[in-house]
This record gives C-alpha cells, structure tokens and sequence, in this order.
C-alpha cells in the first residue's frame, strides 16, 4: 500500500467534483474546491474520521468494498479504479461484466458516417448502439427488446418468425465459428458474470451447432474482409466488413461500407433514402 500516492490521489479526485456534480448544494463559504472530506466519506458511507485519515497517508489499508465505494463516490473511470486499487495493494479482480455503456463520441462517429452501415457490440455479441444506415440493412434494432439484440443468440437460436443464416448474410458459417470462439474468450474474462454464463449455457442447451463449436475450445478467430447482405427488399449487398476495437470498453464498432460506383453502393444509398420503411407493402 502506498499511502502517500493514495492520499495524493483521493485528495486530487475530490478537488475536482463540484457538490452540483452529485446532487449536493454547494452552500456559503465553501473555501475548498470541489467536495469536502465529510461529502465523500458521506457518499461512501464510510466514516469523515476514516475518510480523513486516508487523506492524511496514515489510514489502515482499505477493503475492496470500501474501495469500491469510493470508486463510485469519486466516480473514477476504470482505468482510475484499477489505480486506486493498486495504490491501496489490493490489484482489481475482473470487471463484474462486459460493460453496455457506449461513449458518446462514439455514438456521435455512427452518426457521422452517413455511407457507413454501423454498429457497436458488446463483449456479447448485443448490439448496444447504431446508426439509421444498419437499421435498415439489418433490423430497427430499436423495436426490438435487449434479449433480441443479441447477435448470438439469434443467429444460433433463430428470431422468431426468420429463417437462417440471420439477415441472410453469406458468411453465416464463418460468423457461428467466429462469435463461439469470440464468446469463449467472453466467459475468460469474466467468469462471475451470471448474463455471460446465462448466455453460454442457453446456447448449449439449445443449439447442437454452437455446442459443438464450444467443444472445440478455440478463442482465435480470423477476421472477416467482406460480405453480402440479401436484403429482403434490394436483393444482395456485397460490402466490406471492419471492425474497431474500442479496448477500454471491450467494446467492438463494426463498419458495413460498399465500393464505391458499385451496384452495392447505390442499393445502400437507396436503404440510407428509405430507411427502415416497408418498400414491398403494395399501395
């Protein structure tokens, strides 16, 4: 435990959190900045004398509870959790789950990339965010419930009322090796998660194809380059496929472009004009 970074540390996350930024009034006569010492102790639930003697680098080693808590006072970032966690000699464990939470900027860069079909996974293989492009190339994600977003569980599994392989595509037998080798790496990183186990054993249970797969023990999966997309509507969509990692949210920004000038790229721009629409409902 290194107390004097620790006090340094906690000292420095108070100052800057305002009592606006936690729901706190700020009051007269406020002559330090940020939060004082009995606000975070409060919102810890942890004692000012405790909290107080932390500061001052002559406090007993913190439990991992009370290290979470003040995480969640602070509102650190993980990366500052995992610091604090250091900092008091109790390295963190795995994060309890794969994390949903999209950063904004990224949610903003779907929207900035009207020719892209976009889409944001989690660790899981849900999909937890997308632009208005891959709504109308895949689903209207947004009508469906969270369990149906999960990309996994309805290629393997099937969506109601959809035959396979899911959205027609032309790589379904790549895609099934590809999300149980995925999925595996998953259930490593966070095997206290009772969704990813949930998950996991739901596949097993009800898809002889993902079992077997999931026998095989393999976590390395070759990327895939490219491919089409037979939309219900526009007939096939030959595009090419990239993936961004977005590491410190185990978090994955999946790119659907056309080539330029190619028959795919108009059948694009026409699904980006109509959107999620019905174009085969006659008048």
């Amino acid at each position: 435990m290194d107390r004097r970074e620790l006090a340094a540390f906690l000292r420095t996350r108070r100052e800057r959190i305002t009592p606006a930024d936690v729901g706190l009034p700020a009051g007269p006569r406020r002559r330090t900045p940020g939060l004082r010492r009995e606000e975070v102790a409060q919102l810890a639930f942890i004692s000012t004398e405790y909290y107080t003697r932390l500061e001052q680098a002559r406090g007993p080693r913190p439990s991992r509870e009370v290290l979470a808590q003040l995480a969640r006072a602070l509102r650190l970032s993980d990366v500052e959790r995992d610091h604090l966690h250091h900092l008091a000699g109790a390295p963190p464990g795995p994060p309890p789950g794969p994390s949903r939470e999209v950063r904004q900027s990224i949610v903003d860069l779907l929207d900035r990339l009207p020719q892209a079909a976009a889409i944001v996974l989690s660790a899981t293989y849900e999909v937890i965010a997308w632009n208005d492009l891959a709504a109308a190339l895949m689903e209207d994600f947004s009508a469906l419930p969270r369990r149906d977003r999960n990309l996994v569980r309805r290629a393997f599994l099937g969506p109601p009322g959809h035959g396979r392989p899911l959205y027609g595509v032309s790589d379904a037998d790549e895609f099934f090796r590809t999300s149980a080798q995925h999925l595996r790496a998953t259930a490593a990183r966070y095997p206290d998660d009772p969704e990813v186990a949930a998950l996991v054993d739901e596949l097993v249970v009800g898809s002889d194809e993902f079992a077997r797969l999931w026998a095989g023990h393999d976590v390395t999966a070759a990327p895939a380059l490219c491919k089409t997309f037979h939309h219900p509507v526009v007939g096939p969509i030959a595009v090419n496929c990239d993936v961004l990692d977005v590491a410190d949210r185990d978090q994955r920004v999946v790119l659907y472009t056309a080539t330029p000038g190619s028959p795919s790229a108009e059948a694009l721009r026409l699904l980006s004009v109509v959107g999620t629409q019905r174009m085969d409902v006659p008048g």
